[in-house]
């Protein structure tokens, strides 16, 4: 260890973080290996290390002889201050090697509110923050993960961005830099990359603007470069790569287990959520395949607890066979099964009693909205009477606890809905009561998010309320729920309105993010650390306004900053929804046997694999 880290790490809170060596990481032998990649993750050690995609690139690229991945994370402010100080660059964990001798820093975005962290880690590593003042002395930057859907807003300060799933792209990648290292022509490696699927190289489109200020058109600069990026996707899903073998972590991190990954992608369609239409369509692991998986990582890191993540888990086909295996192998092991995600159904419910058997966990359900009309414009899916069978199921099985997430600000939302929200909570508290749970022990949380557009979804069109209005309902929300036994929670909408503007922004935001950041916003997802004042300073010296962008309407005909990526989901199936949304019509589930058109299948020429054998035909031409 360099005695300077060793030295400044002294000083700061929680050490750990920085000190590497956990248990089955990998320090491969740097002079041997051709391509080095650090993995940075834009936020604390314990938010990134309980990401599974961090997981599973590392194993992706570690298993392979010309390659090497180690990991970087955001330093709080404590090391970031020592580090500064010391002239300390920005390091990784396995070599402590400084960032910028890497041959690729690879980040993730999976939350627009770490774009600053993003930006410090760069200066932090010493390299310049916009790619044209890059040179072939300087690490490649590429980014990836559900912010990469919009990639606009960063699009000065990355080389290029992977849109889709990364162990789809990230072989092909390797091999390109192993290309690169010949002559380190930068411009000649940009070319070849936009020629991989699922590849986007900012510096080699140029966007026109209107007088109105509205996007004009958006064109390659050179040819051979594809008009639109459309997105990678794992097709065997059963036989994608997945680590035996997880990086343990040397603290207690968000989600200390392992995580089982039993499906990805999620039918259901609800309008506002942006992960279930970019991760389509579903494809589900065999049961003998978790079974094996769940083994080799029991084995490997010595965790007492299997969590089968998914965007929806109790919709994967053979779950209740799954569970049961499990139960018969690990129960005794006490090795416990948990559910993070569960539908608003008595199924969910005596699923999660099942699985209870070793500990009992809380349990969480997400209704959405406060009443049926607007449940039926998100397309929820999901009836007041499914909340009360679920909860009341939940409280015979003896559960004492129960949280509620709502969203407000939705499309068409009135005061009617929001005051549902509290009139729901109050039901499923007096259903607590009804069934004898204890005055004392018997808790209903409340916890409402405030509704932010984002791109690639039937809402992507919407507004987002103003941080008045929402603050409005969140008073009224409040003064409803001054109850015994209901806590609530909200979401500051300060918060909520600045990812609104990062989500739906375009390349004219890249000089205020940078001005932000210079001004020292960091961490803007914390309370502790977001300025918010500092933000309106860095819009007002930049001449931007954020609420055009949060809070502005987009007409069908206007070219949307994220038009040229092509996530699957046609613009057709999304103008459709948006449409049934505002008339109130819901749109089944393509599990139930019905296709609901959205093109991906046909598109991305993938259909979806489900662990049962079932088929779900798309439709050619269905809209």
């Amino acid at each position: 260890m360099d005695p300077r880290i060793e030295n400044i790490l002294r000083r700061v809170q929680r050490p750990a973080r920085y000190v590497g060596g956990e248990w089955n990481a990998l320090r491969k032998d740097w002079e041997k290996t051709p391509v080095k990649i650090v993995f940075a993750f834009p936020d604390v050690y314990e938010v990134g290390m309980s990401h599974l995609g961090l997981q599973i690139l590392y194993h992706v690229v570690n298993r392979r002889d010309d390659a090497l991945m180690e990991r970087t994370f955001a330093p709080w402010t404590d090391l970031e201050r020592e580090m500064r100080q010391n002239r300390i660059p920005l390091f990784s964990l396995e070599s402590r090697r400084p960032v910028g001798d890497f041959d690729l820093l690879a980040f993730t975005l999976q939350y627009e509110m770490t774009f600053t962290n993003v930006l410090n880690m760069l200066d932090l590593a010493g390299l310049p923050l916009r790619t044209a003042l890059r040179t072939n002395r300087h690490p490649l930057v590429i980014a990836g993960g559900p912010c990469a859907y919009n990639p606009e807003p960063l699009a000065e300060f990355i080389d290029l961005f992977v849109i889709g799933e990364g162990e789809e792209v990230f072989p092909e990648i390797i091999d390109l830099v192993k290309d690169y290292q010949k002559d380190r022509d930068r411009d000649r490696f940009f070319l070849r990359a936009a020629g991989v699927t699922g590849v986007y190289v900012p510096s080699l489109y140029l966007v026109k603007y209107q007088p109105d200020g509205k996007i004009g058109g958006l064109q390659p600069v050179k040819e051979g470069v594809p008009e639109r990026v459309t997105r990678r996707a794992v097709k065997n899903f059963d036989a994608a790569p997945f680590p035996a073998a997880f990086i343990v972590p040397s603290t207690e991190v968000v989600h200390d287990r392992i995580m089982l990954e039993v499906m990805r992608g999620c039918t259901r369609g609800c309008r506002f959520c942006q992960a279930g239409m970019i991760y389509r369509p579903v494809r589900e692991k065999s049961v003998e395949t978790l079974l094996e998986q769940a083994r080799q990582l029991v084995e490997n890191t010595g965790y007492d607890e299997i969590s089968l993540v998914s965007l929806s888990t109790a919709d994967y086909s053979q779950v209740e066979k799954l569970v049961r295996k499990l139960l018969a192998e690990f129960a005794g092991r006490k090795v416990n099964i948990s559910l993070p995600s569960l539908r608003v159904d008595a199924f969910s419910v005596d699923l999660a009693r099942e699985v209870s058997r070793v500990r009992r966990a809380g349990l969480t359900f997400a209704p959405e909205a406060g009443t049926q009309r607007l449940r039926d414009v998100i397309n929820k899916g999901v009836t007041e009477e499914d909340l009360l069978q679920a909860v009341e199921s939940a409280f015979a099985a003896g559960w004492n606890a129960v949280k509620l997430y709502f969203m407000i600000g939705l499309p068409t939302e009135t005061r009617t809905d929001v005051e549902g929200i509290a009139a729901l909570a109050h039901q499923v508290l007096e259903t607590g009561r009804r069934l004898g749970v204890p005055r004392g022990r018997l808790t209903v949380t409340v916890s409402v998010s405030c509704f932010v557009p984002k791109s690639h979804t039937p809402f992507q069109w919407e507004p987002m309320e103003t941080m008045d209005k929402l603050s409005e309902k969140q008073a009224l929300l409040k003064s409803l729920l001054k109850t015994r036994g209901i806590v609530f929670r909200w979401h500051d909408p300060r918060m909520s309105f600045l990812e609104g503007v990062l989500a739906r922004g375009d390349r004219r935001l890249g000089p205020a993010l940078a001005e932000a950041w210079r001004l020292g916003c960091r961490f803007d997802g914390w309370s502790e650390c977001f300025r918010f004042d500092l933000w309106q300073e860095a819009f007002a010296r930049t001449g931007v306004d954020p609420a055009w962008y949060a809070c502005r309407k987009y007409a069908y005909s206007d070219l949307l900053p994220w038009e040229h990526i092509d996530a699957g989901v046609s613009k057709k199936y999304l103008l459709r929804e948006h449409q049934r949304a505002l008339a109130g019509k819901p749109t089944v589930d393509c599990r139930e046997g019905k296709c609901s058109g959205c093109g991906l299948c046909v598109a991305l020429e993938i259909e979806p694999e489900l662990a049962g054998g079932k088929k779900i035909a798309p439709v050619q031409d269905s809209i």
